[in-house]
């Protein structure tokens, strides 16, 4: 299984914090972390606009963040959600991610610009989804990694199917409940994503949906444990 930490708008632009939660995945045993891109009109309208922006990746940030993950020796990629974030994002990272909002439109088959650079790169692309993409044009393409996805910050537990799972690559998780990921788990899902905190007692943005390092351990641990047997 690839564990995923959704670092996202979580670290506040704050350098010695992401780098802190970077080596902490790395260190757990979490495979990848992940981020967001933006531009200020997407997030204008959200009560703290200007410290979520600075948590996107940018042109001003994107080599510092790129340098801390060789150094600690994880890998990261994004959440392109312009067009131009696409060829910003490029030379740095192996693959992307397609939020739930945008794979909605996907799944009915309506591709937005900022996908359709994504999918001329070539590289693996994750898509969030709600629905089973049996439909959809990309459904069983080797690029693609579909992941199942409740799309409410949080969601409680029994909003989210776990029988249809098996029928996804992997799991983007919006769930407090810790039993979520390792019951996505004990369905030897491919793929675990789930937003991470440095401290559930501070205010970040979307703490209401983040597991601690405490919380990433136990997450790591149940994994493993499930290779091994």
């Amino acid at each position: 299984m690839h564990l995923i930490a959704e670092i996202g708008v979580n670290w506040d632009g704050n350098f010695d914090l992401v780098k802190e939660m970077m080596q902490e995945a790395a260190s757990i045993g979490f495979d990848l972390v992940k981020f967001q891109a933006f531009k200020k009109e997407l997030v204008s309208k959200h009560p703290e606009a200007s410290r979520v922006f600075q948590s996107s990746i940018t042109q001003e940030n994107i080599n510092k963040i790129n340098s801390i993950s060789q150094d600690i020796g994880i890998e990261w990629f994004c959440t392109p959600m312009y067009e131009d974030a696409v060829k910003l994002l490029d030379p740095f990272v192996n693959r992307y991610k397609i939020r739930e909002f945008d794979g909605r439109r996907i799944i009915r088959n309506n591709f937005s610009n900022t996908v359709k650079k994504i999918l001329e790169t070539k590289k693996e692309v994750m898509i969030s989804s709600e629905r089973v993409p049996n439909d959809c044009e990309l459904f069983g393409y080797k690029q693609i990694k579909w992941l199942y996805c409740v799309p409410k910050y949080p969601c409680n537990l029994e909003e989210i199917d776990f029988s249809i799972i098996k029928k996804f690559n992997g799991f983007s998780n919006h769930c407090p409940d810790i039993s979520a990921p390792l019951r996505v788990i004990d369905l030897n899902s491919e793929i675990l994503e789930i937003h991470i905190t440095s401290d559930k007692h501070a205010d970040f943005i979307d703490n209401n949906v983040s597991f601690d390092y405490s919380d990433m351990r136990k997450i790591a641990k149940y994994a493993k444990t499930k290779v091994v047997s």
